[in-house]
């Protein structure tokens, strides 16, 4: 039985540890503050979540009542994990807890985290030392415990004259409701009222903003919190990399299946995208249980060529193969067709090499660049989902060909949240990857507020969409994930980017 005390980190989950990814796979239970990002819990699928975060007004446990309950769940024998923002034991009480537990002869671990003084910081172009300039950095919590918890407005403890002195930079966190005391204080010690001032909410994460001002005017200045504010010369620095990523600032609703939504997911993320993941439908086995594609498993080599249109349907073909005991030898005599290079690259997982994936990634494409059967005519399987247009078996046929259909899978529309439909009308766009994330996704909504800009995948979706009655703001014209993701990039830097909103929280 171990209870280990975890940094999150301060807010990016790109940035938790190894160790930590390690604990969260195989936590029991996953005991979290407020200030944890959302997606970090879903690192823990199996794990039962206590939310222990504080906000101003209101506090679910006091201290003393997590201490007691990080005991009794660590002698349980369970893995506990506590994850705490930033790194448990810089202004976060980690060590209070830690204490508690050696007291009751708990077990425990420190898995360090990176502190947002550090890191929120950098991901706003600050270095919070510079060699010939700030030699020195000075981290010191705004929010003073006058040593009686829940007593506000008491005098703190730090001693900001002394502070004022050491010099160099000086990081102050949690200080948002205080910074106008602290500022005079240092100004009274003898800080300059013209020193640079930064002041960076929610740090690290796709709302970051911040507000650069000076000693004497910051106490005057829209401030948001949370918020890490850097005092000294090195907060005029602008190496401004995080917030200058394409589609930072945008909300961008991704309706793939969650299964497959991790690639597109994380393109975006990576341009600075604020990511809702709203799964538009759910792949489940086809009516039959998957018994007709299980039959065609053993004559796979009898036909002259098999055709994929998704990886979806890719996928359960290997699959099928798989739980026949067979591998890739059942397709000898046969050649691959797939439309688009998702479906490829699922083959290429199993050493299947492709031999056709037609120029547009459409059934339209495939008709064309496929051969005609020879004068004796031919053999094709056509592998996809239980609801499909029939471009390719009316239009294989009328070239000559034996077509066999067999469906791989089915589509349904996955279930929506009240929270999810609220997260879907603050976003900016919506995208579609396909004709049924549109049909489903607009019937999950029911009519209530989407993005005010669509973007589709390809021309097909694209027109599911308008005949939906939506206007089509984004059109990739390589209909592939990175396509798609290039072509929102392209959109963004010709539409306004939005104003950065006032996040409100501790």
């Amino acid at each position: 039985m171990t209870v280990h005390l975890v940094g999150a980190g301060p807010g990016d989950p790109g940035l938790l540890t190894v160790r930590a990814l390690e604990l969260l796979r195989v936590a029991d239970v996953v005991i979290y503050d407020r200030l944890s990002q959302e997606s970090l819990l879903d690192l823990a699928p199996a794990a039962e979540r206590i939310d222990v975060g504080k906000a101003p007004g209101h506090v679910r446990l006091t201290q003393s009542e997590i201490n007691d309950l990080l005991i009794e769940r660590g002698r349980r024998g369970e893995t506990v994990v506590r994850l705490k923002g930033g790194d448990p034991f810089v202004f976060a009480r980690g060590g209070e807890e830690a204490a508690a537990l050696a007291g009751a002869g708990v077990p425990f671990e420190v898995v360090p985290g990176i502190t947002s003084a550090i890191a929120v910081p950098a991901y706003a172009g600050i270095p919070v030392t510079l060699r010939h300039s700030s030699t020195s950095v000075t981290i010191v919590t705004g929010h003073e415990e006058p040593g009686v918890e829940g007593i506000e407005g008491a005098e703190g403890t730090v001693d900001w004259e002394a502070v004022a002195r050491v010099g160099g930079t000086i990081v102050v966190l949690m200080g948002v409701a205080r910074i106008g005391r602290i500022a005079a204080e240092l100004m009274a010690a003898g800080r300059s009222p013209d020193t640079p001032v930064a002041a960076v909410q929610w740090g690290t994460r796709p709302e970051q903003r911040t507000v650069r001002s000076t000693l004497s005017t910051i106490a005057g200045q829209p401030l948001g919190t949370p918020s890490t504010i850097v005092i000294g010369d090195v907060a005029a620095s602008d190496l401004a990399w995080f917030e200058n990523r394409p589609l930072f600032g945008r909300r961008v609703v991704v309706t793939r299946p969650r299964e497959q939504a991790g690639e597109l997911v994380v393109r975006l993320q990576a341009q600075g995208a604020a990511t809702v993941e709203v799964p538009a439908i759910q792949i489940r086995d086809p009516a039959d249980g998957g018994a007709a594609l299980a039959a065609t498993v053993d004559r796979l080599g009898d036909y002259d060529w098999v055709v994929l249109t998704s990886p979806n349907g890719a996928r359960r073909l290997l699959d099928a193969v798989r739980d026949r005991g067979r591998d890739a030898r059942v397709f000898a005599g046969a050649r691959l067709a797939a439309i688009g290079p998702g479906t490829a690259e699922a083959l290429a997982g199993a050493n299947l090499d492709v031999d056709l994936v037609p120029p547009r990634f459409v059934a339209e494409s495939l008709l064309e660049a496929l051969p005609a059967p020879r004068a004796t005519g031919g053999r094709l399987l056509l592998v996809r989902a239980a609801v499909a247009r029939d471009v390719l078996p009316v239009g294989l046929r009328g070239k000559g060909w034996d077509v066999d259909v067999v469906e791989a899978y089915r589509t349904e529309q996955a279930p929506l949240t009240e929270e999810q439909a609220a997260a879907v009308a603050a976003a900016d766009v919506v995208t579609f990857t396909s004709s049924s994330t549109v049909s489903n996704f607009l019937a999950a909504m029911g009519g209530r507020p989407i993005p005010p800009a669509v973007a589709a995948i390809g021309p097909i979706t694209a027109a599911t969409a308008r005949e939906h009655g939506l206007a089509v703001d984004v059109e990739a014209e390589v209909h592939t994930i990175d396509g798609l993701v290039d072509a929102l990039v392209a959109w963004a830097a010709k539409a306004p980017r939005p104003s950065p909103g006032d996040a409100t929280g501790e």
